[in-house]
């Protein structure tokens, strides 16, 4: 299993979102994520949220908060934890080009509307609500949600 970071970074009433549309076998091909990546030795959570957020930005976090655990379980991919953060303030500009994707600042309210994976949906209204989230999402072979265990979420 292997562990990762997840970051929405947050801006007038936006979240800085990635359209995953560069990288090849990509797990999250043509889906909209934030921005994160998976740990390097010895590496604790926060040390890989600062890091990937700077090599998917360019941007340096300076305000940004520990908002839960996403267990994610798939019978086609590796299965992960995500430790999932917001941010609200940052150093430097958001370079808008990524080498996995796409950038762009998506109104909150239409977060739900774009293409994401089925369960990100259901944590991020969790985080649009300013809630803290501990969930376990279980994909079957085709990436279809097959089961749900929310520890926390309304």
């Amino acid at each position: 299993m292997k562990n990762t970071t997840l970051c929405y970074i947050e801006k007038d009433g936006k979240y800085l979102m990635l359209h995953r549309i560069k990288k090849e076998n990509d797990l999250n091909e043509g889906k909209w994520i934030g921005v994160g990546g998976k740990f390097e030795p010895g590496e604790t959570a926060e040390e890989c949220l600062l890091r990937e957020v700077y090599e998917e930005t360019g941007v340096i976090l300076t305000s940004y908060r520990y908002r839960g655990i996403i267990k994610f379980l798939s019978d086609k991919w590796e299965d992960e934890v995500i430790y999932l953060y917001t941010a609200d303030a940052y150093e430097g500009e958001i370079s808008m080009e990524c080498n996995e994707g796409v950038l762009a600042w998506i109104d909150k309210d239409k977060i739900l509307d774009l293409h994401l994976w089925e369960g990100d949906s259901i944590f991020l209204k969790e985080l649009l609500a300013d809630r803290d989230v501990s969930i376990t999402l279980h994909y079957d072979e085709e990436d279809k949600l097959k089961e749900v265990i929310n520890d926390n979420c309304h």
